[in-house]
């Protein structure tokens, strides 16, 4: 088959729509991936065709409202970096519709699968019924008991958690509404259809059930097939001082925002290592897109900073991890029994803190809006030292290692 695969948001939103692409690829399919920009070269990289969806979207997370909106402000200016950023966040949204749109119809796609935030299939689904499939690596995007929906990040109470998944789905209706408006599509289907798609459609969820299980009283076109990742190590090649650095230290903790953005990455950066110093922790520093940020003066002989290195090289190295809580840096985490803490600062992000305390494979959740010294560095220590989380992170690896659900997989996709 020709099978489109369209992904919105930040590379965590990319890299299992990656995987997915790979192991379609494999099998014979015709792949090709819709992305941002921005990400050309990570699709590109491994083989994998790329169609673009412009550059705006990135480029307006990465603006200083973005910044304020994704967890590197609190309080009044993120509210107002939040408001300025859904004003400005139109002209972006309608650019990655058009490219949508332009892409589904050069590719003439015969499957498309999609994440949340790609509205175009959606529309697209409702004259080629049965042809695109919903992918999630973010839980509770669909009703779960005792949750809310991932947008509201808390137990809002039975009525309320309800109540909260029907507003989502409102949301999205009215804007598939408006994106219809937009593309200048006819008034085909009534809005009952809308929500058909909205609720109905088939979804899999890229997550490991040992994390998330899935409720019985899903329907059946609704899956938790689990975690998959693109294999990133075969060329990279450590430094030498990285090698020496993880030859000198039996014991190192690993920090990462990934690619989140905050206002004032030096001084998150000096909050950490004022601790890490505090207590003589050992430490790899990842500033990747730049929510972290590498000193001028600090101990290079215990703290490492690097720009970017694979996960799945560097996990099985070291012996607890802090980060910003994306799905695909939880899932490898733990997938290679990394206690871990989480610093949210969106969205899932806070349902995944949530999750890996409850598991009891790390301390709880910290937001990136509410670091203060006392609080963080108690947690630290208890990631640091508490020996019951890298005892139940091994026995979560071990679970999601045995997890294989490729038959399932295949057979929702292919039909």
């Amino acid at each position: 088959m020709r099978i489109l695969l369209i992904s919105v948001g930040t590379r965590g939103d990319m890299e299992p729509f990656v995987a997915l692409g790979l192991r379609l690829q494999a099998r014979g399919h015709d792949i090709c991936c819709a992305f941002p920009e921005q990400f050309r070269s990570l699709a590109e990289a491994h083989g994998l065709a790329f169609a673009s969806l412009g550059s705006q979207f990135m480029e307006l997370l990465d603006s200083a409202d973005g910044r304020a909106a994704m967890g590197g402000a609190s309080g009044w200016k993120k509210v107002m970096g939040t408001l300025r950023l859904a004003v400005r966040q139109k002209a972006a949204n309608q650019e990655l519709l058009l490219h949508q749109q332009a892409i589904v119809d050069d590719f003439v796609p015969e499957h498309i699968l999609y994440n949340g935030k790609a509205t175009y299939p959606m529309l697209w689904v409702l004259d080629h019924p049965g042809q695109a499939t919903f992918i999630s690596p973010v839980p509770y995007m669909h009703y779960v008991r005792g949750y809310s929906h991932v947008a509201f990040h808390r137990d809002l109470g039975p009525f309320l958690n309800q109540l909260s998944f029907r507003l989502a789905d409102f949301g999205l209706i009215t804007t598939l509404k408006m994106s219809r408006k937009w593309l200048g599509l006819p008034r085909r289907h009534p809005r009952a259809a809308l929500r058909r798609v909205v609720q109905e459609s088939p979804t899999i969820y890229t997550i490991s059930p040992t994390l998330f299980p899935r409720p019985d009283y899903w329907p059946p076109q609704r899956q938790v097939l689990g975690f998959y990742a693109s294999e990133t190590t075969a060329s990279y090649e450590p430094s030498p001082d990285l090698r020496v650095f993880l030859s000198r230290h039996p014991k190192i903790l690993f920090i990462s925002f990934g690619s989140m953005l905050n206002a004032d990455p030096a001084g998150k950066t000096r909050l950490l290592l004022d601790i890490l110093d505090r207590h003589q922790i050992p430490a790899i520093i990842n500033t990747a897109a730049g929510g972290l940020q590498e000193p001028d003066d600090y101990e290079r002989a215990r703290l490492h900073f690097v720009r970017n290195v694979p996960y799945s090289w560097l996990f099985p190295r070291v012996s607890a991890v802090i980060h910003h809580g994306g799905s695909g840096t939880t899932h490898m985490g733990l997938r290679h029994g990394c206690p871990t803490l989480i610093v949210p600062h969106i969205v899932d992000q806070y349902a995944w803190a949530q999750i890996v305390h409850q598991q009891g494979a790390g301390p709880a959740g910290l937001p990136i809006s509410k670091l203060r010294p006392r609080v963080l560095e108690a947690r630290i220590l208890d990631l640091w030292q508490n020996p019951a989380y890298p005892a139940r992170a091994g026995a979560i690896a071990q679970a999601m290692v045995a997890e294989d659900f490729s038959d399932t997989l295949f057979r929702m996709i292919e039909g």
